[in-house]
Order: structure tokens, then C-alpha cells, then sequence
């Protein structure tokens, strides 16, 4: 049975509620829109159908690497240079997040990386913000109720990420719930970029930081310390702060190290994406099998764990299938599969109030 049809427990895991808090805009078009986008802005392809283009995205991406893995991006990244190319890829965005059962749901992107055909930094968010809007909308007349917010990116190789920062929370309230930062990890830390996590942490707005992905504790450390991340993107080389001292079924021995004890202890989340963490490389110390991640690991030890996709186009993926692939390989239950869930909606950059509400629905679902 393949994994997004999987059942447990009696349920279909696709109708299950989710929270999706690590999911790339740019990662996720479909790919006749990239075809028929791609038509309006005379940018050519690699491939002259959809599912030619769907296959060169996913052949071509189990480099193990981390730069391998964002290649791809010029192509999606070069569809979105309009506002009916924003508006359009953020609606189907919002409305594939629904039909994965998706309730509440955070997308980020880069809107520098939108300029190139004469829009404003807030005319991309603006349009963005349209597209989003009008996906709820869609989801809403099919008897979908989800929620979506914007995070703004900035990219860990160039010097803007103030000026993303100050957009970022221009747009509070509009629609943007928080600040991201991206991009080739490893060679440049979060640290580069303290001015604008200043301004974030006096202006009180929220971030999350890409770190321990393509890069080690350093990385997680200036993402701490520097960044003042609420949570790590990714971050599961958090795992490299951990000695095994023994492991026999579910009993588990580990050391700590400070900085994982930290991060366990705080509550800091993890958005982990397995497929992605494999394919990246991210995880090439431990295996190259979805049996092999550290996600169990840290889950066992009660680290903040959460399920996400990445990038659904360049792993071909979904939420549902990640939660399969998990549950396949670790043989969990809907109380693990439901756990996972309710350490997103906690993990939210919502107000508590609003956390509160999508921790019941979340709950109220698994039990229904």
C-alpha cells in the first residue's frame, strides 16, 4: 500500500489534521503550472511536459548534498517573477496544503528573489498574500478550513536581511507571522546577520533559522544565540550533540551535551523533513534509509519533533507520505503520529490563544 493511502489504527492518515510549519513556496508548484508559467515568461525547461518535469525533479536531486538539493530552484524561483505567477502558485500552494489535510499551515519564501521583472518587495508579499487568501478561500468551498501564514526569507549568503527583517514586520498582522533564514548553510552563520536578528528580537517577531542541516552545531549555536531561533529549520544534526551510550528495543542511554540538553529542554522545535533530510545529505551519519534517521531517536529522547516536507516538488512528497514513511519505518500509532502534530500547533508563531484552538482541533480529529 503506498504511504499516502496508508491506514492506522482504522484511519486514513490523509484525512488526519496537520500542521505544516517547513514548507518552501518555491518548493512546492505543481508542474503543469511551472510548464504553463514558464510559457508566459519564455523561460525554457529541461522538459516539455508535466510529467517529464516531474521526473527530472525528482531523478535529479539525491546528490547528497545541500547545494545539489537547491540547484532545481532556478527553475521554480524563475516562474515566480510575476504577480499572477505569485498569486497563482500560492493559491494551488494553499489548496494542496488542504487536500494533505493540512489545517494550519506556515509558507516560506524569498521574496528578493521575486524583483526580476519589476515588482516591489511588497508588491511580491502583497501578491503572495492574495494568492494565500484566495486558496483559503478555495479550501473553505470544499468544506476545507485551513489557516496560512507567510514567513519572510532571507537568504544566508547576501547582506539584505534586514531590510527582510524590517518588511517582515511591516507586514505583521497582514498576513507574514514570521522571519526566516535560508540558503547555503554551511560557511555562513547566522551570526553574519545579527543586526537584523536585533531588530527582530527588539521588535518581539518571531524566527526561525535553516541550521543544522547543511552544517553542524556551530550552525545550531549561532542560530541560538545569534538568531535567537524559536525554532530550528531542520536542525537535526542536533543529534551530533548526543552519545549513545546504549540502546536495547525503546530503552535508550545518552549524554548530553550542552547544547543539545538546551534545545531538548527549552522545548525548541525541530522541523525535521525526512525525505528532504535524506536526500540532502543531512543525515549521511547515520544511514541513507528512512530506518536510519535520527527523528526516532530524538522522539525517544523528547526533543520537540515535527514532520515536514521541505520542498513537496523536489522530494515528491507530502505531508501524509512523510507521516507514512515514519510510521512504516518506526512502526508508530495515531498517539505518536498525533504527538508530532500537537508539537507543531505548539510550535506555531501564533498567539497562545490561537495555539490553544488548533491543539483541539488537532486533538478532537484523532479522536474522532
Amino acid at each position: 500500500m503506498a504511504s499516502d493511502d496508508l491506514r492506522i489504527g482504522g484511519r486514513k492518515l490523509r484525512d488526519l489534521p496537520k500542521v505544516s510549519l517547513h514548507d518552501h513556496l518555491d518548493g512546492g508548484l505543481r508542474p503543469q503550472t511551472v510548464l504553463e508559467l514558464a510559457d508566459e515568461v519564455d523561460l525554457d525547461l529541461p522538459a516539455d511536459d508535466a510529467k517529464g518535469l516531474e521526473a527530472w525533479f525528482s531523478d535529479h536531486i539525491d546528490g547528497g548534498s545541500l547545494e545539489d538539493y537547491l540547484e532545481k530552484f532556478s527553475v521554480t524561483v524563475g516562474v515566480m517573477q510575476t504577480r499572477e505567477g505569485l498569486v497563482r502558485t500560492a493559491k494551488e500552494f494553499v489548496e494542496d496544503l488542504a487536500a494533505d489535510g493540512v489545517v494550519y499551515g506556515e509558507v516560506r519564501w524569498a521574496p528578493e528573489q521575486h524583483l526580476t521583472r519589476g515588482l516591489s518587495l511588497d508588491e511580491v508579499v502583497d501578491a503572495v498574500q492574495e494568492g494565500i487568501e484566495a486558496g483559503e478561500d478555495a479550501a473553505d468551498a470544499r468544506g476545507r478550513d485551513i489557516r496560512v501564514g507567510q514567513l519572510l526569507t532571507a537568504l544566508r549568503h547576501n547582506d539584505n536581511a534586514r531590510d527582510i527583517a524590517e518588511l517582515a514586520v511591516s507586514w505583521r498582522g497582514r498576513g507574514v507571522v514570521g522571519f526566516d533564514l535560508a540558503g547555503p548553510e554551511d560557511g555562513f552563520l547566522p551570526q553574519r546577520h545579527r543586526e537584523a536578528f536585533d531588530y527582530l528580537a527588539e521588535q518581539f517577531f518571531p524566527t526561525t533559522v535553516h541550521a543544522g542541516e547543511g552544517a553542524g552545531l556551530a550552525s545550531i549555536r549561532s542560530a541560538l544565540l545569534d538568531g535567537r531561533a524559536l525554532r530550528l529549520g531542520h536542525g537535526v544534526r542536533i543529534a551530533n550533540d548526543l552519545d549513545v551510550v546504549s540502546r536495547e528495543g525503546e530503552e535508550v542511554q545518552v549524554t548530553f551535551g550542552d547544547l543539545a540538553r538546551w534545545v531538548r529542554d527549552r522545548e525548541i522545535t525541530l522541523e525535521l523533513s525526512p525525505t528532504s533530510n535524506l536526500q540532502s545529505g543531512a543525515v549521511t551519519a547515520w544511514g541513507d534509509t528512512m530506518d536510519a534517521h535520527p527523528f526516532d531517536l530524538l522522539y525517544q529522547l523528547d526533543f520537540s519533533v515535527t514532520v515536514n516536507v521541505d520542498n513537496r516538488l523536489m522530494s515528491a512528497t507530502t505531508l501524509t507520505r512523510e507521516l507514512g514513511l515514519l510510521a512504516q519505518a518506526f512502526e508508530y500509532d495515531l498517539d505518536d503520529l498525533e504527538a508530532f502534530q500537537l508539537n507543531a500547533a505548539a510550535g506555531a508563531f501564533l498567539p497562545v490563544e490561537e495555539r490553544e484552538e488548533l491543539i483541539e482541533i488537532i486533538s478532537e480529529g484523532f479522536q474522532r
